[in-house]
């Protein structure tokens, strides 16, 4: 979607804002940031949670409304939409290469494979973001958020993060 210059602005004050989960990820790199309008002196920012109870959601609210207040936006609106459901598959490349360069396994494949008709999808092995090794194993379905698992690596013995295919 290409924006014009005063949208852009707009929509790159949002995009500084860290998810409090992730501090390396902006919420524009996790795909949550949807939308961005100015009306007026009004700024709406329309967020999607990565679930649907995610407990990040009233501080990336305030987090917004800091940032907006630091340029000057007195009125902003964050809606929170639940539809259409986020997916990983709207997290950008350098959201998800920043993941592995903090230590978290990024998503491995589409989620939107996983809602057609067909053939079963089969887990790929989830790399080590440590050593790279693909000798990894699950050690629990929910990690440190409820989008990772938890993982270890069985050369490297040591534990990461592995942000699921939602």
């Amino acid at each position: 979607m290409e924006r014009t210059t005063a949208a852009q602005q707009v929509w790159d004050i949002a995009a500084t804002v860290c998810d409090p989960e992730i501090p390396v990820l902006t919420i524009a790199d996790l795909g949550i940031l949807r939308d961005v309008e100015v009306a007026g002196e009004r700024v709406t920012v329309t967020i999607t949670p990565t679930y649907s109870g995610c407990p990040a959601m009233d501080a990336i609210r305030d987090d917004l409304q800091a940032a907006y207040a630091k340029e000057g936006y007195a009125d902003v609106h964050v809606d929170l939409v639940l539809a259409p459901a986020w997916t990983t598959d709207w997290m950008t490349d350098a959201g998800k290469q920043k993941l592995q360069e903090y230590g978290i396994a990024p998503p491995i494949g589409l989620a939107g494979a996983a809602r057609h008709a067909g053939p079963i999808r089969l887990q790929m092995a989830v790399k080590c973001p440590q050593c790279a090794s693909l000798h990894t194993k699950e050690l629990t379905r929910f990690g440190s958020t409820s989008c990772k698992a938890l993982y270890v690596c069985q050369d490297c013995s040591e534990p990461f993060d592995y942000f699921k295919v939602l």
